[in-house]
């Protein structure tokens, strides 16, 4: 038989798994819920990759025996003896996949317990369906895995870095950290993959969209096969754009499994480092912008599709801000690192300073921006960006409220978006982006416009939608982002958990729990959609998967927070004296304009990584 061996190079490129096809892994097993009627596959291999040591590990299949289990009268899978010990390695009742509301038999099937009417219990039932393995390890849950489109998966198959997130902060919550720790050292792997698309590559550091585990044929022996990860980094995506946010999600996730499980060893690695400098490096690098927010492109992050947000979007300002924090926390000191950790913090200023002077919205800066004048010439101008008045629109004059207030969407010169992003909101809470004062007022203007943000499913992506030539010029007529549905005022329940991490941060929890109530009557009976459409939430989405692996993930990581508040430190930053020093230095200074000169050598030295 063919010997199985690992190819795992530290700095990227094909990162895969010899297996050979005799005796071959049944790919198919399948079940029936009893509640959602699932079918699905899912793919395993033997056990290729030790994180901590990535020279090649030869592995004799001659021993493997395979045998079929079948549990709950609804799972069966072929699955290979050698796997066990691999794949179960450290996973206990307290710690591992052995939990209270499923587990993992001796034999490898996942287990699940009693009371299957909770919702809860059958949220991690679809949850633990939907984990995707690589080389017998856990390593992802995929986007989607909805039984009516099974002939037309398009790439929710995959396993996207930022639909991840909740899964992975829902399996910290449990204990099991394994496959949150699998999932950041793959996708590092992953970062230095060569991308190109029209003889073009993006600047190193780039971390991929989606990544799918895929079983080819072994070049040169038609009696083996191996088992890829295959990235996409946006040149297969529907518009090509590159993700902002994946790199930024990934820093984020990185620390949190340090804080939550107290492995340091993962972000201590050298390749660990190195890919979190490789990630600043490409953020930080020196522009045209004047500005020290984030220029993107329309599409590279949540909202994946055109819809206005190209510029300087809030939602990649928050985890820009969030993600610069956690790696500085986690950045060895060392000699190289200090020129890099020197402009962190330099941008940290500038980015806190920016958008809570510039992007904050209530109804005191509503009608100063109403008395604007425009056209002005000077260091010293209040209407810093030109900003014409005849922007407010009219819906904003009469939704308002006297109390509370918000970040705006997008700031550019003579530009204001003045939609309510609730993701870049939210995070700007969590990170600390926003002042207390203005977290506050977020979270009071959510409680002022519950009818128009929540309704009857939490939670609205932005409000309001785009509509009539508004919508025809901005989206170019996209079907799919039509009037009050899926990116365009559609309402995505795995925001749920983003709220709920900030109604803790401000110690406003009632107001997560009453969003969570909302979202019990139905999100169960309606399987687990992706979005819902209209401006009250009323319908599924129109073109919503259903059994959504992060609207399921969100649910469970509101419930657990909620259970156990004290866990989400590990998604939220505290405010930095030295920040809020140099922020208040900033807001007093007498004048605003920038002492010129030449750099200094010292701003001139390169990053070293």
């Amino acid at each position: 038989m063919a010997t199985a061996q690992t190819v795992l190079p530290v700095c990227g490129g094909n990162i895969r798994c010899f297996l050979s096809s005799k005796p071959r892994l049944s790919r198919s097993w399948s079940g029936s819920h009893s509640r959602s009627f699932v079918k699905y596959k899912r793919r395993k291999a033997a056990a290729c990759f030790e994180p901590i040591n990535f020279f090649k590990k030869p592995y004799n299949d001659s021993s493997c025996q395979f045998l079929r289990s079948v549990t709950s009268n609804r799972l069966g899978l072929s699955r290979c003896n050698c796997e066990r010990a691999e794949s179960l390695r450290g996973l206990t009742s307290e710690d591992g996949f052995g939990t209270s509301n499923g587990g993992i038999h001796s034999n490898g099937t996942i287990l699940r317990e009693g009371n299957t009417d909770s919702i809860e219990d059958e949220a991690w039932d679809l949850l633990r369906e939907s984990i995707v393995y690589y080389c017998n390890s856990p390593v992802g849950t995929i986007a989607a895995k909805d039984p009516s489109e099974s002939t037309n998966v398009l790439n929710y198959d995959h396993v996207f870095i930022r639909d991840f997130i909740p899964s992975g902060v829902a399996f910290l919550l449990k204990g099991e950290y394994d496959i949150v720790r699998n999932f950041l050292l793959h996708t590092l792997q992953l970062q230095s993959w060569e991308k190109t698309m029209d003889c073009h590559s993006p600047g190193q550091g780039l971390m991929p969209a989606s990544f799918k585990v895929r079983t080819v044929p072994l070049e040169g022996d038609d009696t083996a096969t191996e088992e890829i990860l295959d990235p996409d980094f946006g040149e297969a995506a529907i518009g090509r754009v590159a993700p902002v946010d994946s790199g930024l999600w990934w820093i984020i996730l990185l620390r949190a499994y340090g804080k939550c499980s107290g492995d340091k060893s993962v972000e201590e690695r050298i390749d660990v480092q190195t890919g979190i400098k490789m990630i600043l490096r490409l953020c930080l690098a020196d522009g045209f912008d004047m500005f020290p927010t984030l220029l993107v492109t329309d599409g590279s992050c949540m909202i994946d599709r055109r819809m206005g947000i190209h510029g300087h979007p809030l939602e990649i300002q928050a985890l820009f801000y969030s993600a610069l924090l956690c790696a500085r926390e986690m950045l060895a000191p060392e000699d190289g690192s200090a020129d890099l950790i020197r402009a962190l913090n330099n941008r940290l200023v500038a980015l806190s300073f920016h958008i809570r002077e510039y992007y904050w919205i209530d109804m005191k800066k509503l009608n100063e921006i109403y008395r604007y004048k425009t056209e002005e010439y000077s260091y010293d101008a209040v209407n810093k960006f030109n900003i014409y008045p005849d922007q407010i629109p009219p819906w904003l004059v009469e939704w308002m409220p006297h109390t509370g207030g918000y970040l705006i969407g997008n700031l550019q010169p003579a530009h204001m978006d003045f939609r309510f992003f609730s993701l870049g909101n939210l995070w700007s809470v969590v990170s600390n982006l926003a002042t207390p004062e203005q977290s506050h007022d977020i979270l009071d203007l959510i409680e002022a416009k519950w009818s128009d943000l929540v309704a009857d499913m939490p939670f609205k992506i932005c409000y309001p939608a785009l509509e009539d030539k508004e919508w025809q010029i901005i989206t170019g007529c996209d079907p799919k982002n039509t009037p009050w549905s899926y990116h365009n005022g559609g309402s995505w329940p795995t925001l749920l958990w983003q709220l709920t991490v900030a109604c803790i941060k401000m110690g406003r929890p009632e107001i997560a729990e009453r969003a969570i109530k909302t979202a019990e009557k139905r999100i169960s009976k309606d399987k687990w959609p992706e979005y819902y459409d209209t401006k009250k939430a009323r319908f599924v989405g129109k073109q919503a998967r259903l059994f959504q692996t992060w609207s399921i993930a969100g649910y469970l990581v509101s419930k657990l927070l909620l259970s156990n508040p004290n866990a989400a430190k590990m998604l939220t930053t505290e405010e930095d004296s030295e920040l809020v020093n140099a922020f208040s230095c900033a807001v007093s200074s007498s004048s605003p304009r920038r002492k010129r000169g030449p750099k200094s050598s010292q701003n001139q030295k390169a990053y070293i990584i």
